[in-house]
C-alpha cells in the first residue's frame, strides 16, 4: 500500500486554500458511488391465477406489508385470545426479533462511517535515549486531540450502508415471515384440537347406541331369535370404538401440548380455553385487487437481500480506488509538568493522506467475483421464492374452491349412511338380515360422521393456508363472515 500524507503547520496557513479546493473536489467526487444501481431481479409471475374463479385473482410485485388480525375472520374469541398471548411469550418469535434489533444494531454501525471520528488522550512517559544519553532519562507530557474522517469518494461506506439497511429490511421480513408462520400453525393446531373434541363426542354417542345394540342382541340370543356370532360382532364393534376414542385421547393432549409451546407455556400447566366446536369458514372472494403477494414476507425478505447483496458489489469494487482521510490533531506536549499547559507547548498538524494498494494478489479481483456471484444467487433465489409463492397460492385456492363441492358431496352421502343404517336395523329386527349387516351399515355411518368433521376442520386448514399464502389474507378478511360454513 502506497501512503501519500501532507500536513500543514502553523507556517503553512497561506496555503489553506489549496487544500480547501482539495477537499471541496473530494466532496463533489464522494456525489458517485462505483458498482451497480440495483433493480429487482425480473420475474414472470403470470397474467392471473389459474386457480380463482373467473381468473380475478391478479398477482402484484411484492413489498413489504402486513395485515394484521385475519384470524379474527374465524369469530372465535377463544383463538383470539391465544393468538393475543402468543407474541408475548414465544420463544422463536422472542429470537426472530432479537435478530432484527441485531440488523438495526449493524444498520446504526455502518453508518458511523459517515461521520468523522474524533479522539483524545492523555499520556505520561518516561525513558531515555541510547545506553547512557546525556542527563539521564527525561519525563514527557502529552495532550491531544485529534480528528479523522475517511471521505468516501468512491461510495463504499454509501453502499455499506446501502447494504446493512437493506438487510435491516430482510430482517424486518423474516420477523413478520415467523409471526404468520407461528399464527398459521396455531390456528390449525387449535382447529385440531376442536375437531378432536367434536370426534370425541361422536365417539361418546356411537359407544352408547354400540353398547344398546349389544345389549339388545344378548336379549335376543336370550330369546333364542340371535346367534352367538351376532353377539360377538357387536361387542367386537364396541371394543373397537372404544379404542379409536382412547386413541384420540392422547392426540388431542399431543396437540394440547404443541399449543402450549406455542403460547410460551410449560405444557403440564396449559389449560385449553373453553370452547366446542368449529367456526364458520370465511368466504373466498371472487375477486381482489392486484396486490396479493405484496403481504409475502420471505417474498419482501428474498429481494431485499438480493438488494442487499448487489450493494456488496459496490463495497468490492471500490477497494480498487484509494481512500483519501482527512485528519487533524493538535494539543500540548512537553518535558516538564510546569510547562505543559502552555502556549510555548502547543502543536498542532492538519492535512490529507491518500492510501492505494498497488499489489494484492488478487484478493480484490476475487472479493469483486465474489460478491457478483452472491448476487447471482441471491436474485435465484429470489425468484425461486415468488415462484413457490405462486403455487402455494394456486393450491391453497384450489383446495379453498373444491372443497365446498367436496363438502356438499360428503353431506349427501352421510345422510345416505344414516339411512342405510336405519333401514338395515329394521331388516336385522324383522329377521331378514343377519348382524353383520348391521355393523357394516354402523360402520360405514360412523366413517362418514367423522369424514364429514373432518372435512370442515380441512376446509378452515385450507383457508388459513391460503392466508399464509398470501401474506396475511386479503382485504376485508378480518370481518367475520355471516351465515355458516
Amino acid at each position: 500500500m502506497i501512503e501519500l500524507r501532507h500536513s500543514l503547520g502553523r507556517s503553512h496557513w497561506p496555503r489553506g486554500a489549496a487544500l480547501c479546493m482539495a477537499v471541496g473536489a473530494s466532496l463533489l467526487l464522494s456525489a458517485c458511488a462505483v458498482g451497480p444501481d440495483y433493480h429487482r431481479p425480473p420475474q414472470d409471475v403470470g397474467a392471473a391465477y389459474g386457480g380463482a374463479p373467473e381468473g380475478h385473482w391478479y398477482p402484484a410485485q411484492p413489498k413489504m406489508a402486513v395485515v394484521q388480525g385475519w384470524w379474527h375472520a374465524f369469530g372465535d374469541h377463544s383463538l383470539d385470545a391465544l393468538m393475543a398471548q402468543m407474541p408475548r411469550a414465544n420463544p422463536d418469535l422472542a429470537q426472530a426479533e432479537a435478530q432484527y434489533r441485531q440488523a438495526r444494531a449493524a444498520l446504526a454501525a455502518s453508518r458511523a462511517g459517515l461521520f468523522p471520528t474524533v479522539g483524545t488522550s492523555v499520556s505520561v512517559g518516561r525513558g531515555e535515549q541510547g545506553a547512557a544519553g546525556p542527563g539521564g532519562p527525561t519525563t514527557s507530557y502529552n495532550l491531544s486531540g485529534s480528528v479523522n474522517w475517511e471521505v468516501d469518494l468512491w461510495g463504499r461506506v454509501r453502499r455499506g450502508v446501502e447494504a446493512a439497511r437493506a438487510g435491516e429490511q430482510a430482517s424486518a421480513a423474516d420477523l413478520a415471515g415467523v409471526r404468520l408462520s407461528l399464527q398459521s400453525t396455531l390456528a390449525q393446531s387449535y382447529f385440531a384440537i376442536r375437531l378432536s373434541q367434536l370426534q370425541d363426542d361422536l365417539l361418546a354417542r356411537t359407544l352408547q347406541a354400540y353398547s344398546r345394540a349389544l345389549e339388545m342382541t344378548r336379549n335376543r340370543l336370550a330369546a333364542g331369535v340371535a346367534s352367538p356370532a351376532d353377539v360377538a360382532a357387536a361387542s367386537a364393534q364396541l371394543e373397537q370404538t372404544r379404542v379409536q376414542r382412547i386413541r384420540l385421547g392422547w392426540q388431542r393432549q399431543q396437540q394440547i401440548h404443541a399449543v402450549a409451546v406455542l403460547v410460551g407455556e410449560v405444557p403440564s400447566q396449559f389449560q385449553m380455553p373453553g370452547g366446542q366446536g368449529l367456526p364458520a369458514v370465511p368466504g373466498v372472494p371472487a375477486g381482489v385487487p392486484s396486490s396479493l403477494l405484496e403481504h409475502r414476507p420471505d417474498i419482501a425478505a428474498a429481494e431485499r437481500r438480493a438488494a442487499q447483496a448487489n450493494a456488496q458489489i459496490g463495497v468490492a469494487q471500490a477497494a480498487w480506488f484509494p481512500n483519501l482521510t482527512l485528519s487533524a490533531e493538535g494539543g500540548y506536549s512537553a518535558g516538564a509538568f510546569a510547562s505543559w499547559i502552555t502556549a510555548p507547548a502547543r502543536f498542532w498538524t492538519l492535512g490529507p493522506a491518500l492510501a492505494l494498494t498497488i499489489f494484492d494478489g488478487g484478493a480484490r479481483s476475487a472479493a469483486v467475483s465474489q460478491a457478483r456471484a452472491a448476487y447471482d444467487a441471491q436474485a435465484a433465489a429470489y425468484r425461486k421464492t415468488v415462484l413457490d409463492a405462486l403455487r402455494e397460492v394456486e393450491d391453497a385456492l384450489v383446495q379453498a374452491h373444491d372443497m365446498i363441492d367436496e363438502q356438499a358431496a360428503q353431506d349427501r352421502a352421510l345422510a345416505a349412511a344414516r339411512e342405510s343404517v336405519r333401514q338395515t336395523v329394521n331388516q336385522y329386527q324383522a329377521g331378514l338380515v343377519d348382524y353383520l349387516n348391521v355393523v357394516q351399515a354402523q360402520a360405514s355411518a360412523l366413517s362418514a360422521e367423522q369424514n364429514a368433521l373432518s372435512l370442515r376442520a380441512q376446509r378452515l386448514d385450507a383457508a388459513v393456508q391460503l392466508v399464509a399464502a398470501l401474506g396475511g389474507g386479503w382485504p376485508g378478511l378480518a370481518a367475520p363472515e355471516a351465515g355458516g360454513s
